[in-house]
Parts: C-alpha cells; sequence; structure tokens
C-alpha cells in the first residue's frame, strides 16, 4: 500500500523535521518548527520508485517530502500509525529460498561441492528477486 491509497490532496499531514532537516533550507526549518502541519498539494515521484508529497508549508511556501518523512493525520488531527509492509508474495518458492542459510565455507573440499555451490547460488540471487 502506498502513500497515494491513503491520502489526496488536501488531506493534512505532520512533517518529521528530524528526518529532513539536513536537506532543507533554514527559512524551511523555520516554517516547520512553527507549525508541523501541513497541507498536501501535489504528489512528486521521487527516485523512480517512491512518491514523495507537496505540502503547503505554515509560511505559505511549498516543499516537497520523501514519504517516510511525514505522518498522515485523520480529521481530529491524531497521527494514523503506519502499517507494517507484509510480503504478500505466498508462493512456495519464494517461502523456501528465504528460508535458506548460507554458511561461509573455508574448506577447498566444501567450496567445491555443487550442493553448497547451488546454496549459495540461491541465496545470492534471491536479493536480487
Amino acid at each position: 500500500m502506498t502513500i497515494l491509497d491513503k491520502v489526496k490532496i488536501g488531506n493534512t499531514v505532520k512533517v518529521n523535521l528530524e528526518l529532513s532537516k539536513d536537506r532543507l533550507t533554514k527559512e524551511t526549518i523555520e516554517a516547520i518548527k512553527n507549525s508541523s502541519v501541513c497541507t498536501i498539494n501535489d504528489f512528486k515521484i521521487t527516485d523512480g520508485m517512491g512518491i514523495g508529497v507537496i505540502v503547503n508549508l505554515s509560511n505559505g511556501k511549498d516543499e516537497w517530502f520523501f514519504e517516510n518523512e511525514i505522518q498522515i493525520l485523520d480529521e481530529k488531527g491524531n497521527i494514523i500509525e503506519k502499517e507494517e509492509d507484509k510480503n504478500e508474495n505466498n508462493n512456495f518458492i519464494f517461502n523456501a529460498v528465504n528460508n535458506l542459510k548460507y554458511e561461509n565455507k573455508f574448506k577447498y573440499s566444501e567450496l567445491l561441492n555443487p550442493i553448497n555451490f547451488i546454496t549459495w547460488l540461491i541465496v545470492s540471487v534471491k536479493d536480487v528477486l
């Protein structure tokens, strides 16, 4: 579930200054310190994979934030807790691969064993899938 499923333009969010202040200007930091509650104006693709939000700050200027730098607020102003991202892939093969454990081998006979090599290869490739 992405942020697009949870909020729309006009919703209010709270900016977490600690997660974003290293890239913000002094003026933006002061505006957030004044009021960290902002209104969503638009969405922005951040890095080709994620979605960020463009919010209207208390000083009237717009600034964008990554999805993890904000907290979504409900109508009463309470923070909506983020749901844990669960891997919805219940495929038997993926579950079996995720449960494989590979221990580093130090003896040549262990390194040349085809079963150890295949296990290493599967464990190494599973992160790419």
